[in-house]
Formats: C-alpha cells, sequence, structure tokens
C-alpha cells in the first residue's frame, strides 16, 4: 500500500477515534452532571426561619436544614430604622403571622442544585442561599411590605413572586436576581402558576384576608380578587377570569370567589381550586370558561363555623395532584385532616388526621402525596392509590410550603445551617 494512502488511513482513523472518545466525554459529562444532582423536597418552616431538606420519596427521611435568613441582624437593624417598615412588620407578625414573623413563604432549589430561592414574607423580599455556604448570592426587595407565593417557570430560570401589599408580581433571573419584568394583580396577589409551556402565568389574588368583615353580606369589603392570566415572556395581562359571576350562576351567591391553591389537569384543561372559608374546592373548565363541578367535603365537628377562626380566611388551604390526573389531594386545613379525591368521581378517600395542614404536594416518584401539618411540625405522606398514611417526619416550626427540589450530590447541611 502506498505510505501516502497508508498515512490517510491512519488520519481518518485517529480522527474517527477522537470523535468517538470526545462523544464518550460529553456523554459521560451529561451522566456526571445528572447524578451529580439529588432530588429532594424542601420545606420551609416559616415561623422559625429555616427550611428542612428531606428525601423526595420513599421514608422522606431528614437530610439536612438550612438557615433561610443568615442575615437577619442587617434585615432587622434596617427595619428597626424605618417607622413604616416597622409598623408593617408588625403588622404581618400580629395578624397573617398569628403573633409569629414569617420568615419563609414559598422556596425553589435553582437547576444546578447549587442555590435556593427563598421568599421571605416579614422582610419583604426574596434572597438566593448557595446551598454549599448558607451564605446569601443576591437579594431583591420587592414592592411594597410582604413577599408571598412564588413559582418557577418550567426551564427552571425565572421566578414569579407576588408582593402581596403592591398587588404586583416580580419575574426575577433565578441565577442573578435582575427583575426581567412585572404585572400588577387583583388585591393581595397569592398563588403564581406557570403553564408547562412556559408560554403564560396565572396568578391567584385573593384580597383582604386579616378583616373581620367575614360574613357573606360583607364579601364586598375583601377587595378586587381574579385571576389575571400574562405572557410569560411579554407580561402583558392575556386575559381575567372573575369567578364571581361563575360562582353566581350555579347558585353559590353566598361563596367566596377568592381562588387559593390551585392546580391544573395534566392537559391543563381543568383547573381545580379552592376558596376562603370553603370546605372543598371547584372544577373549572377553561375551554367554556364556567365552574363544572363543585365537591364539598365533610366538616369535621370539632371545628367552629364561624368563620372569623380560620386562618386568614383559609378553611381548606393546599390542593395537588397525582401525576396520572387520577387523584387529587387535598388540606382540610381547619379540619384537620387530608383526603385523596378521586377525580373522576369526586368520591374522598379516608380522612387523614393532620393538624392545620397547611399545603400539599406530590412526591417525587408521584405515588405519594406530602401535607405540611403546621400544628404539629411535621410532613405526612399519603399512599395515593389507597389514600392511607404512610409516615410522618418531624420538621421544623410552621412548616408551610413543601416544593420539590434538588441538591449536590452528597450535600450536607452548611455550617451556617
Amino acid at each position: 500500500m502506498p505510505a501516502i494512502r497508508t498515512r490517510h488511513l491512519c488520519s481518518v482513523a485517529a480522527a474517527l477515534a477522537l470523535t468517538v472518545s470526545a462523544s464518550a466525554t460529553a456523554a459521560t459529562a451529561a451522566d456526571s452532571s445528572t447524578a451529580a444532582l439529588r432530588e429532594v423536597l424542601f420545606v420551609g418552616n416559616n415561623w422559625d426561619g429555616t427550611a428542612d431538606v428531606i428525601k423526595s420519596s420513599g421514608d422522606f427521611a431528614k437530610i439536612g436544614r438550612i438557615n433561610v435568613v443568615p442575615d437577619k441582624d442587617q434585615r432587622m437593624a434596617e427595619i428597626n430604622a424605618n417607622p413604616i417598615k416597622w409598623i408593617y412588620f408588625m403588622a404581618i407578625r400580629n395578624s397573617v403571622g398569628e403573633g409569629h414573623d414569617q420568615f419563609v413563604d414559598d422556596m425553589y432549589s435553582t437547576p444546578d442544585g447549587k442555590s435556593v430561592v427563598v421568599s421571605r414574607p416579614s422582610f419583604a423580599d426574596v434572597v438566593s442561599l448557595d446551598l454549599a455556604t448558607g451564605q446569601v448570592n443576591w437579594r431583591f426587595p420587592v414592592s411594597g411590605y410582604r413577599a408571598d407565593h412564588m413559582a418557577v417557570s418550567p426551564d427552571g430560570k425565572r421566578a414569579a413572586v407576588s408582593a402581596s401589599t403592591s398587588n404586583t408580581v416580580h419575574v426575577l433571573d433565578i441565577d442573578s436576581g435582575r427583575e426581567l419584568g412585572k404585572f400588577g394583580t387583583g388585591d393581595k396577589p397569592h398563588e403564581n402558576i406557570f403553564t408547562q409551556d412556559g408560554k403564560y402565568i396565572y396568578n391567584m389574588a385573593i384580597g383582604d384576608v386579616n378583616t373581620q368583615t367575614d360574613a357573606p353580606w360583607l364579601d364586598w369589603t375583601k377587595g378586587d380578587r381574579r385571576i389575571t392570566v400574562v405572557d410569560a415572556n411579554t407580561y402583558q395581562q392575556v386575559k381575567v377570569i372573575d369567578m364571581r359571576p361563575k360562582l353566581d350562576a350555579i347558585g353559590l351567591t353566598d361563596y367566596s370567589d377568592a381562588v387559593r391553591p390551585a392546580v391544573f389537569s395534566p392537559d391543563e384543561s381543568k383547573l381545580y381550586f379552592q376558596v376562603s372559608f370553603f370546605n372543598g374546592f371547584f372544577e373549572y373548565d377553561l375551554a367554556t370558561d364556567r365552574i363544572t363541578r363543585t365537591k364539598t367535603l365533610p366538616k369535621n365537628p370539632a371545628t367552629s363555623d364561624d368563620r372569623t377562626t380560620f386562618v386568614n380566611d383559609s378553611r381548606h388551604h393546599g390542593i395537588s395532584m397525582s401525576p396520572d390526573g387520577s387523584k387529587l389531594c387535598v388540606a382540610g386545613t381547619m379540619d384537620d385532616y387530608a383526603t385523596v379525591v378521586n377525580r373522576t368521581t369526586l368520591q374522598e378517600g379516608p380522612l387523614v388526621t393532620a393538624s392545620k395542614p397547611y399545603w400539599a404536594t406530590v412526591s417525587g416518584d408521584g405515588k405519594s402525596c406530602v401535607v405540611s401539618e403546621s400544628g404539629t411540625d411535621q410532613v405526612t405522606a399519603i399512599d395515593f392509590a389507597t389514600g392511607q398514611k404512610q409516615v410522618s417526619v418531624p420538621v421544623g416550626d410552621h412548616p408551610q410550603r413543601v416544593r420539590l427540589g434538588h441538591v449536590q450530590s452528597g450535600w450536607t447541611s452548611p455550617s451556617a445551617g
């Protein structure tokens, strides 16, 4: 074989070898990147300013804890130096906080599992915390004086946070904390939901939930309660959904139209939502723009029907759905139970005793509903298939939001936690 041809074949072979090697290296790197993350559940302990990190399924054992207020002294110095901020800080403590400061409402981890982003009501801000060191990466003060529920876009790059006293939702770059946009809402914006394609954001404004004007005939005093739908790229309003005429149309004129936690069906054709004061939930059809079904859940005989005794007007607060869309899980906050409901028949399963359950989410493997028991400082997993309790895990003081997320493989609590 001529020397030139031999050299050519050798060059081709070498190039192929390099290509295969590079592909293998890239695949290994991708596998390594994926393997470097561990799925977990973050449990926000609102009153003591911590977040417990637990396994996302199985026995839900505790992995570690994060201090979400490492800058507490600095924030308190600012509040004490500003009379207006101090007044709002104390108002939050003595109203929605039930005599306690609210240090963590909501939280999401970044896609790389290196940080967690937390909304802090009493400090009126959102912070990114380094999960390795526990220190603050960035801080975004929201407009007004209180931060509330958040949502993260499907690609994990944007966080939407409700600024409840300014009727505004801020959308932030999750890595830098830079504001990408904002939009106006009804009174007291609460829950935020991104659609699965990331094109729209739904915000639920719940109105004034801390007043004592809770009788049905005084409902008009609660403010402008509506769902605001915006384009998630331009942050321009697309439509407003007002549940008042829809409730009136089915004869429920005495029911509140303050939409609380809500969840879409897998195909996003239906929205299941709770409202203030009501022990149950509604099914709303987006295509026909009407409430199609009402589910009333059992009352606890030990629970007073006096609306002024309901925490922040929410008799039931927390709803999630199994990944296949067949079951709903409902937190009966003031009735002290959680239950799994068949979505086709709306028949509830066993009433699982729970102390002031405040939220419901889905486990990492999709088999369980996980509720936060703010009255007994634990989270409880309930089997979607049977509706039976599986396990309870102790956490910190007054757990509320529970969110799926990721940490780096081998992560342990930072010294600041």
